[in-house]
């Protein structure tokens, strides 16, 4: 549900259709927020679906005040389209981009539900 509220508020250039906080809190609300906030200011928005693999767990805490578990997965942001806000057509992007990528996140475990606190890009393709 995270990734698809982070597509929404790409998709959004007021920002009001996504519920990113019901699954995101600290440095990953406030990066994506910001991000998003830096886009739209571009006269961009970002159209289609992010798929996320099938996550590995890495490393698990739930012995501590607030549990927290830190996951490994690939990211899939191919059928993601950068648009121009206003004719809608495609942006040109660097062929080098990578649309494929692994991504580590680290969440941790609230009275409301598990919330993404950190997402990391790790620079390489999956």
């Amino acid at each position: 549900m995270y990734w698809k509220e982070m597509a929404k508020l790409y998709a959004d250039p007021s920002g009001t259709g996504a519920n990113l906080k019901q699954y995101a809190a600290s440095t990953a609300l406030d990066s994506a927020e910001t991000d998003a906030k830096r886009a739209h200011g571009q006269n961009l928005i970002y159209t289609g679906d992010v798929v996320v693999g099938s996550p590995t767990v890495t490393q698990i805490n739930l012995d501590q005040k607030v549990p927290s578990a830190s996951l490994t997965t690939c990211l899939d942001i191919s059928q993601w389209q950068v648009l121009d806000a206003g004719t809608k057509e495609p942006v040109p992007l660097p062929s080098s981009r990578l649309t494929k990528y692994v991504i580590t996140s680290v969440v941790e475990r609230w009275p409301e539900g598990w919330r993404v606190i950190r997402d990391e890009p790790q620079g390489r393709p999956c």
